[in-house]
C-alpha cells in the first residue's frame, strides 16, 4: 500500500465564506466591511485562543486587492506604509520582536494619518499584550473583538457540511470520536477530514471508525492529542 503522508501544516485557501461564524455573526459580517473598504471604523484588533481563526480571516482580507499581511516576523520593509495598500494585516502581535514593535507603532500612525485600514490579531486583548505600551495604545484604537470557538455540535455540522459537498459519507461515530481523540482546532479537524479522504480512496475503504482509528495509529502528527475521551475542550 502507498505511503499516506498525513500533512497537518498544510493551509487551505481562506476565504470569508468559508470561515465558520458560529457566534460570531457581528465579527463576520465587520470582515466583510473591511474587505470592502466600507466600515467606518479604519481599525479592529481580534484575539482568541490558537486555532479560533484570527490568521484565516486576516488571510482571506489579504485575497483582497491592494492589501498586505504582515506576519509577526515579516521584514522591516513590510512594516512601511505604501499609499498603494488601503488594508494592512497585522497577525500575532505578541510575538513582535523590540525593532517590529516599533516600526509597527510608525505603521499604526501612518494608516491613520492616511485614512487607510487595519486588522490585528493576538491571543489575548490589547491591554494585556506583552509589547510597548504606546503600541498597545494603538492597537486598542478600533473595534476590539474576541472569536468565540465553535460548539461541538457547531464543529460536527460545520465538517458534515465539508464532508457532503466533497461527496464523502461518514459513519455517524466518526466525527464525534475525532472530536475526543485529536486536536479540537477547525484548522486541524478539516486537515483531517482531508487526510480521511486520501486514506479512503488509498484503502478503498469507507470512511468509518475503524478507518479513522487505523489513520489515527498509524499517522499520528507529531502534536495530536493523546487519545482521552475527557479532555477538556479548546476554542476553534
Amino acid at each position: 500500500m502507498k505511503q499516506l503522508v498525513l500533512d497537518l501544516g498544510a493551509e487551505p485557501a481562506h476565504s470569508l465564506d468559508t470561515f465558520q461564524v458560529g457566534e460570531n455573526a457581528e465579527l463576520a459580517h465587520l470582515m466583510h466591511q473591511f474587505a470592502q473598504r466600507a466600515s467606518r471604523e479604519h481599525f479592529a484588533y481580534l484575539w482568541g485562543d490558537t486555532g479560533a481563526g484570527k490568521t484565516h480571516l486576516l488571510q482571506a482580507l489579504a485575497s483582497t486587492p491592494n492589501s498586505r499581511y504582515i506576519a509577526a516576523s515579516a521584514p522591516a520593509a513590510d512594516f512601511v506604509y505604501s499609499p498603494d495598500i488601503s488594508l494592512y494585516l497585522l497577525d500575532d502581535c505578541d510575538r513582535l520582536g523590540p525593532a517590529a514593535q516599533i516600526d509597527a507603532f510608525a505603521l499604526f500612525n501612518q494608516i491613520r494619518e492616511h485614512g487607510a485600514y487595519m486588522v490585528s490579531t493576538g491571543p489575548v486583548p490589547p491591554a494585556v499584550l506583552p509589547v510597548r505600551e504606546d503600541l498597545r495604545t494603538r492597537m486598542g484604537w478600533g473595534l476590539i473583538y474576541l472569536i468565540h470557538g465553535l460548539s461541538d455540535d457547531q464543529k460536527i455540522a460545520a465538517l458534515t457540511q465539508a464532508a457532503e459537498a466533497r461527496g464523502l459519507t461518514l459513519s455517524a461515530s466518526v466525527l464525534p470520536y475525532l472530536l475526543s481523540h485529536f486536536k479540537r482546532d477547525m484548522r486541524s479537524l478539516a486537515t483531517m477530514l482531508d487526510a480521511l479522504d486520501q486514506y479512503s480512496l488509498e484503502t478503498q475503504r469507507p470512511v468509518t471508525l475503524p478507518l479513522l482509528r487505523d489513520l489515527l495509529l498509524s499517522h499520528p502528527p507529531a502534536d495530536a492529542a493523546q487519545p482521552d475521551s475527557t479532555q477538556s475542550d479548546t476554542k476553534q
